[in-house]
Formats: structure tokens, C-alpha cells, sequence
């Protein structure tokens, strides 16, 4: 059994997600999954609010959502999605698909709420194809120390309880450059605009590079042993942020 349930955060998702969806962020999902193509895994699917933005492209997507809830929501979704969706009892921790088996994956809010994100996004490393794409949209730390310190009050409070495990303070593109992935392009924007311990969002796309943070560890050793230079991100590519200017931001 997979199931993981959170009935307060349940009911209230599917008013707050449109809500978002109608305050702007339906442009962001839009953005988020546009040229995606080939089979798909979304992990942590909601209420499946992204799946009427999948391009044609998109032969099938695998929507992962372990809250029954929100995983019926998400299958009447699929219903009326565009593409094929299949919506899946399953854990970001412990996806049932083989190895280098999908072209991409998706994570939309979802990083904040996993107890432990490494062990998601390495799974999701371990699921996508050599040069896979990750697509990911998730709120993260604030930009000042004083907001990070007002991010972790509300961690210690109750606010874990009524948002199904959500963690306001952490680092997330970090975290997916640590599980192996390089990112290719990312946006920071406020949501809302106004500068709130919630309104810290990244949207942005990263690649699965050839080989694991441990596999390049290794090769690493091995062309240390024979006196050669290792290129860092392991296959010898340029690791690209890109950064919007996050206008609005100042300081608190």
C-alpha cells in the first residue's frame, strides 16, 4: 500500500490550486511542460491540474499522486486530457518503472511536501533516459535572512499538518543539481507579487546527465588514478543557469 493521506490539505487543494491557476500560475504550467514529447512521468500529479497543458507531442504521461483524494481528482482529469494519462498510486521515493525507461519528468509543487527530495529527484534520475528532461516548478527559500528565518518559524509551527508536509525553506535547485542532474534554464519569479514567506518560486528545465553523482565520483577516481582530468558534470558538458531578474525583489 502506497497511500498517503492527508485529508485536510486534500480539501483545501483543489480550491487553492485554482485559485493559483487563475491568479497566473496556469501560465507557468503551460511553460512549464511546453516541447515536451515522448513518454512522460509526473510525480505528485494533485488534483491534475497540469494535465490539460501537455502538448501533442506527449505520447503518454505516468501521473504519480499517492494522496486518494487528489488521485481521484487527477483521474477525472485524465479523463478529459488531451493525451493519455494514467494516474498511479505510487511514491516519489519508490517509482514502479525500470531504469532509463522515460523521457521526462515533471515535479509541480510537490519537492516542498517529499520528506526526503534527494531520494525523489534520484529517482526520478534513475527512471529517465540518458539526457531525459526534468521539468519542475516548486516554491523554495526566500532571498533574505529574514524571510528564511519567518520560512522556518512557519516549518516549526503548524503548517507542515495542514500542507501535507510542505517545507517553505528549502533549496530545490540545489538539491536537483546534487541528485546528478544539470540544469539547462531557470526563472524565479514572486507568486504573489507581493513578498511573502511564500511567494519564492523557481520554474525551470534540467537534463539527465549520463552518469550519477556516484558514477562520476568513481570515474573521477579512476582519472585521477591515471593522472587525467575529469570534466566536471560528467559527460564534459557546460552547466547553464540562466537567472531572470526577479523584478519586484529587494529586501526585507
Amino acid at each position: 500500500m502506497t497511500s498517503t493521506s492527508h485529508p485536510i490539505f486534500a480539501r483545501l487543494y483543489p480550491r487553492m490550486s485554482q485559485a493559483m491557476d487563475q491568479g497566473g500560475i496556469a501560465g507557468h504550467r503551460q511553460a512549464l511542460l511546453a516541447g515536451l514529447a515522448g513518454e512522460v512521468i509526473e510525480i505528485g500529479a494533485g488534483d491534475g491540474k497540469n494535465f490539460g497543458h501537455y502538448p501533442p507531442a506527449v505520447t503518454s504521461v505516468h501521473a504519480v499522486e499517492p494522496e486518494p483524494r487528489l488521485r481521484r481528482l487527477a483521474q477525472a482529469a485524465a479523463a478529459k486530457a488531451p493525451v493519455r494519462i494514467e494516474v498511479t498510486d505510487a511514491r516519489a521515493e519508490r517509482l514502479p518503472w525500470p531504469d532509463a525507461s522515460l523521457d521526462a519528468a515533471v515535479f509541480t509543487f510537490t519537492l516542498c511536501t517529499i520528506a526526503d527530495p534527494g531520494h525523489a529527484l534520484r529517482e526520478a534520475f534513475r527512471v529517465l533516459k540518458p539526457g531525459g528532461q526534468l521539468r519542475f516548478l516548486e516554491h523554495v527559500r526566500a532571498d533574505t535572512p529574514g524571510l528564511i528565518r519567518v520560512q522556518r518559524l512557519l516549518e516549526g509551527s503548524i503548517w507542515p499538518t495542514l500542507f501535507a508536509g510542505c517545507h517553505l525553506s528549502r533549496d530545490t535547485a540545489t538539491e536537483i543539481e546534487h541528485a546528478g542532474f544539470t540544469i539547462d534554464q531557470i526563472d524565479r519569479f514572486l507568486f504573489p507579487e507581493q513578498r511573502t514567506p511564500v511567494s519564492f518560486h523557481i520554474r525551470g528545465t534540467a537534463h539527465r546527465s549520463l552518469h550519477s553523482p556516484a558514477q562520476r565520483h568513481g570515474l573521477a577516481a579512476i582519472a585521477a588514478a591515471d593522472g587525467m582530468r575529469f570534466p566536471s558534470g560528467g559527460n564534459g558538458e557546460p552547466q547553464v543557469r540562466v537567472h531572470s531578474d526577479g523584478a519586484g525583489m529587494g529586501f526585507l
